[in-house]
């Protein structure tokens, strides 16, 4: 990780997850970016797609968890990278 994508997510964890603090939000980037690809701003997406390659985020989708993004979110970041859209996330019971 550069020191850029760094900065960004300590940044974006403290704006976005707000229940960590920043350095505890950093063992796990992909949640950070998971929440600001779900919960972000026009300006952060384009920070965050500025600093991370379309792989590495479609990465973040590839390995959602359930209830990490909208559907209109989980539809948006597959149409961006050209992706079929494949169902949500979704617990099975047992």
């Amino acid at each position: 990780m550069s020191p850029l994508q760094r900065a960004f997510l300590l940044e974006a964890a403290g704006r976005y997850l707000w229940w960590q603090q920043p350095e505890e939000a950093l063992a796990c980037p992909r949640r950070i970016l998971a929440q600001v690809m779900n919960l972000g701003v026009w300006e952060d997406w384009c920070r965050m797609t500025a600093l991370f390659t379309p792989e590495e985020l479609a990465e973040v989708l590839a390995h959602a968890e359930m209830g990490q993004f909208s559907p209109r979110s989980w539809s948006f970041w597959h149409c961006r990278f050209s992706k079929e859209i494949p169902p949500m996330p979704h617990r099975i019971a047992p």
